[in-house]
């Protein structure tokens, strides 16, 4: 017994391919994902035709739905040969045909796959787009809807199919806006490459507000207007490295860009307590050109890549939020410093013990960490003492020094950095 999974293309039955043709006439009856797709009122009269959309109706969930679905359609393939037929591309944004797939190949039961025209195929000549030339991206509604970073390079344009509802166009709108600014033109295409074909431009901030949306929505959001993916700095790092790059770029290593990632790092932070949001922007910039600079090097001496990197703190960050990304139930804050402590302790394979705190830290900064660490309690009357020690002193640094360590201490009981509280107060001093 054979399963065959047929597209019926992206909605005009002109579409539909030569096979298609030849397949839908010589079968008997037809298994529809759903009814709502304009092809199906040209299918040949002959056929008996049978649907899935009660699924829908009685079934809040899509992976619940398919998982129906292909229980029913592989069933049926134990006792005769099956034809289901899906809108588009059987393998383009069709969970169901995957299913199928999957468990056919378990159960060893024959597969064909017929076909159809996709809406990407539809999408692009309405729009005129070479999708090779431009870098297309594909994307689902669904998933991008649940996304909370949208998983697309803004320096390519992308497609999203599927924008089904105004609920979806909804949540896309607020996952794009975390990659582009409310006032970036997109474009919705509605029916694609039918007699009812409407495109519409429109700012990315009112994508949602029409209720008009359909299955045969789909979403063209075109490339940033400059630059502004990972990728793009990647290629301009990587091209001042090369050969025919920046002498002075190529002749750096990991040692002798330490000076300069310090110093821009003070740089972020006089722009955090300025609280000069468009420095910060460039300082930020300057920050994370470090970052790539340093994997840069790496990844030329073989010893680790970007990727690595951001692979492996995107990990830890998951593993260390089992309450965000796990089942753990926790009750404020403290247990949540608790179970990251605990994690991490866990990943050195050993038993636990503090970890380092860094050497280069700024002293003040450093002082207070120690004593956060060590649970060192300071009062106003240990300060005073220290101060009174200090008028007395021989060795007035060491005597200072407790002084400073005094108030570091007292400064992590009030939960004040103490680090940013003095470089503010410097900065107000000299105006």
């Amino acid at each position: 017994m054979t399963i065959t999974i047929l597209g019926l293309g992206y909605g005009d039955p002109r579409a539909l391919t030569l096979e298609a043709h030849d397949a839908l006439q010589n079968a008997r009856e037809i298994f529809l994902r759903t009814r709502e797709h304009p092809t199906v009122a040209a299918l040949p009269p002959h056929l008996r035709v049978h649907s899935f959309d009660h699924l829908y109706e009685s079934i809040d969930n899509f992976d619940a739905i398919y998982t129906a679905l292909a229980d029913d359609i592989l069933a049926r393939a134990t006792h005769a040969d099956v034809l289901y037929a899906v809108p588009g591309h059987p393998l383009f944004g069709e969970i169901s045909a995957q299913k199928i797939l999957a468990r056919a190949r378990e159960q060893n039961i024959a597969t064909r796959v017929i076909a159809g025209v996709s809406f990407v195929d539809a999408a692009c000549a309405a729009l005129a787009l070479d999708p090779l030339a431009r870098g297309l991206q594909i994307a689902d509604a669904t998933d991008l809807a649940r996304q909370h970073f949208p998983h697309l390079d803004p320096d390519q344009p992308a497609l999203i199919g599927q924008l089904y509802s105004r609920a979806v166009a909804s949540d896309c709108k607020l996952t794009l806006l975390a990659l582009y600014p409310p006032e970036h033109s997109v474009t919705r295409v509605d029916a694609a490459g039918t007699p009812a074909q409407k495109i519409v431009a429109l700012p990315l901030a009112e994508l949602d507000r029409a209720d008009d949306f359909g299955l045969l929505t789909t979403l063209y959001v075109p490339p940033l207007a400059r630059a502004g993916g990972l990728s793009a700095l990647g290629e301009v790092v990587a091209h001042l490295r090369a050969p025919e790059g920046c002498p002075w770029d190529r002749e750096q290593t990991h040692q002798s860009l330490r000076r300069d990632l310090l110093e821009e790092c003070y740089e972020v932070l006089e722009t955090l307590d300025a609280e000069d949001l468009p420095h910060l922007r460039e300082e930020l910039g300057d920050l994370l050109l470090h970052v790539f600079l340093q994997a840069q090097i790496a990844s030329e001496s073989g010893e680790f890549l970007l990727t690595d990197v951001i692979a492996e703190i995107a990990e830890k960050l998951v593993r260390r939020h089992p309450h965000v990304f796990g089942d753990v139930t926790v009750n404020g804050t403290d247990e949540i410093i608790a179970n990251w402590e605990r994690i991490k302790q866990s990943e050195k394979n050993g038993a636990p013990k503090e970890s380092p705190i860094p050497r280069a830290l700024p002293a003040l900064a450093r002082a207070q960490k120690i004593a956060k660490r060590r649970k060192y309690k300071s009062t106003i009357k240990e300060i005073e003492a220290a101060l009174k020690k200090l008028v007395r002193a021989k060795n007035r640094e060491k005597a200072f020094g407790e002084v400073l360590f005094a108030l570091a201490a007292y400064a992590s009981i009030k939960h004040v950095d103490a680090e940013s509280a003095l470089r503010r107060t410097a900065a107000e001093r000299i105006g």
